[in-house]
């Protein structure tokens, strides 16, 4: 598959999109004109630019309010695209988009339209370019790439071919299958964006709120699958406005922008809906089958171990063992397995040094760790791998959310072998009760409001996650945004919340933390109750719930007196759905805001979003030590 993507993707000046763009592996650029204008240097330049990075230019865009005019504002339109054609042949560009008419001067039409068509195809033959005509979604007469199909078959000239562009077609809801007659070599380049339902106008929602291919809500795979089945094989370039993208890193748009290519094609090649060319790679695994949390690992120093292990121990987990070679413990509690760096080397004391104490590193359960790390790396996930010892066991591992680690275990490895390989384990090591806590519930990252997206795309195109409704939950400070993934069983759930708002907890765990990070985990008892009574039983300190709530609580569900009373005494919160209920505490927030929360599960499939903003503002006027108020 040729890739491209327009540089009004991106942040940063030309140059610095034109870096972005090469180092994320794309081979061609759109040339947005507004980038070409407000750049210092002139079109031989930028041309030279193009081509140092490994890069040719798809299209330079737009040529906006051509077809259709009356005199004399028809002359002056074809007098500024041999302007344009000049600029072209300079940039070294061959491609040029014409986007339909918006104008109130322009007249209706299709032969009007396909004749003025026709002659700029005879000057752009001239000049050694082609034009491409694209249906604006908002376009006065031409909206639909049908109607711009029928303009481009009447112009009948060598010159002028088609651009379909998914957004403007999908977002007045044509008919993708229409696509599938036209011949594939008068298709001159295809626009790939995605987007988000919204009741918005057409040029807002454009404007704005556009993302990558597996981001949105539009049947973007369809219409790719239409344009595959014409045999076209050029470019799919991305053309993406969206305010969060482009305040965003240039690289990491990139990156997701070939990751979202990549993503799509390769779901259209499982489905069988891609033609295959006989020197195309073979497809990737498919998406890496998940099984839960392995295990997770803090980084820390020595002496902040000591009240880590402490904590540890006051909620059920037991010393299991000590790694062979490394500053390294574990700590364990039913299938829970909990590790403790405190290594002065290495990607762990790296961890420490920038963030503090802090989850540096997850373990995937995996059904086929070997196949999870072909599709990262075909994903364009970052490998990462650190020295072992000799007879010490070799996990594969890619960078996750803030340059954490994502370690990929095989799923018979998981509870047994990882650990007697490494570890001087103490005998019953595996067998510890402890509180009752039996498997890690979900994980919480807190992340940048404009990355979301993002690792969203990471998860979903990666391993078996589907991402569940956004939700926006009220802090004190402001809205946090919500997006929960899970596999299909909901053995791995992993939460993203974000917050364009610096005042509230998410903002500011972000900016304690020097990055986004874990900012809780969710641990799992089979009984509530029981496990409270252990954690008082070893003095923990539980978040305290306002009364209000419980008096609210006793108006909306029919718990019984005792039951409730003991929830009002233990500051556990509820809720229930239509498989069942709901039960959750939270410990006292550790200093840089991390915090661990326990849920007890009876058939309900969701995570408590209802109670999430008393949580938020209970914590708020808590306010740990590290997190500044304000």
């Amino acid at each position: 598959m040729k890739t491209s993507i327009a540089t009004v993707s991106l942040s940063g000046d030309l140059s610095e999109k034109l870096a972005a763009i090469s180092a994320a592996g794309f081979g061609a650029v759109e040339i947005f004109e507004i980038d070409f204008l407000a750049f210092d240097q002139g079109p031989r330049e930028v041309g030279r630019m193009v081509r140092d990075a490994g890069l040719e230019i798809s299209l330079f865009q737009p040529f906006r309010d051509f077809e259709g005019l009356p005199e004399p504002q028809r002359s002056r339109a074809f007098e500024r695209a041999r302007r344009k054609f000049e600029t072209m042949n300079e940039l070294g560009a061959d491609l040029i988009l014409i986007c339909s008419n918006v104008s109130p001067l322009a007249l209706g039409g299709i032969d009007r339209a396909a004749e003025d068509l026709r002659a700029l195809g005879e000057v752009a033959r001239e000049h050694g370019v082609r034009i491409g005509y694209e249906a604006l979604a908002w376009g006065r007469y031409v909206n639909d790439h049908r109607d711009a199909w029928e303009i481009v078959r009447r112009a009948d000239h060598p010159q002028v071919g088609l651009i379909l562009d998914s957004f403007h077609s999908l977002s007045r809801g044509i008919d993708s299958g229409s696509i599938r007659s036209i011949p594939k070599d008068k298709i001159a380049i295809v626009q790939m964006a995605d987007a988000p339902k919204l009741d918005l106008d057409l040029l807002s929602w454009s404007r704005h709120y556009r993302n990558m291919p597996g981001q949105g809500d539009l049947p973007v795979a369809d219409f790719m699958a239409a344009v595959e089945a014409t045999g076209y094989e050029g470019y799919y370039s991305l053309e993406i406005f969206n305010d969060q993208f482009r305040a965003g890193s240039a690289r990491q748009t990139a990156v997701d922008g070939r990751r979202s290519l990549i993503y799509m094609m390769d779901r259209l090649k499982a489905e069988g809906r891609a033609v295959k060319g006989p020197s195309e790679p073979h497809p990737l695994p498919p998406p890496a089958q998940t099984a839960g949390i392995s295990f997770i690992e803090f980084a820390t120093d020595v002496g902040s171990a000591v009240a880590l292990a402490k904590l540890l121990e006051s909620i059920g987990f037991r010393h299991a063992g000590r790694h062979r070679s490394k500053d390294v413990e574990l700590f364990a509690q039913g299938d829970l397995r909990v590790v403790v760096n405190t290594e002065t080397e290495g990607f762990a004391h790296s961890a420490y040094v920038v963030h503090g104490t802090n989850v540096a590193a997850l373990g995937l359960r995996m059904r086929d760790a070997a196949a999870a790390m072909a599709r990262a790396e075909g994903l364009i996930a970052t490998a990462f791998r650190q020295a072992v010892g000799p007879g010490e066991l070799e996990l594969p591992a890619i960078r996750g959310l803030g340059g954490s680690l994502l370690y990929l275990v095989p799923e018979n490895d998981a509870l047994g072998r990882q650990w007697e390989v490494d570890f001087e384990l103490e005998d019953g090591w595996s067998a510890h009760a402890g509180a009752g806590l039996e498997t890690v519930d979900h994980v919480a990252q807190t992340v940048r409001y404009e990355d979301i997206l993002s690792w969203t795309l990471f998860y979903r195109s990666i391993f078996d996650l589907r991402p569940l409704p956004a939700v926006e939950v009220p802090d004190p400070g402001g809205l946090v945004l919500s997006q929960v993934l899970e596999n299909a069983d909901a053995s791995l759930r992993i939460v993203l919340n974000g917050s364009q708002s610096s005042r509230t907890q998410s903002s500011r765990f972000v900016s304690q933390f020097v990055g986004p990070g874990v900012q809780h985990v969710a641990f799992r008892t089979p009984d509530i109750f029981a496990t409270v009574a252990a954690l008082r039983a070893n003095g923990v300190p539980l978040l305290s719930i306002p009364q209000n709530y419980y008096d609210d609580l006793d108006a909306k569900f029919d718990l019984a007196p005792d039951v409730l009373q003991a929830m009002r005494a233990a500051g556990i919160l509820y809720d229930r759905d239509e498989g069942g209920e709901y039960f959750q505490i939270y410990l006292e927030a550790l200093e840089g805001g991390f915090f661990i929360e326990i849920v007890e599960r009876r058939g309900y499939r969701g995570l408590g979003a209802a109670n999430a903003p008393i949580r938020l503002a209970t914590q708020a006027r808590r306010r740990p030590a590290g997190i500044p108020a304000t």
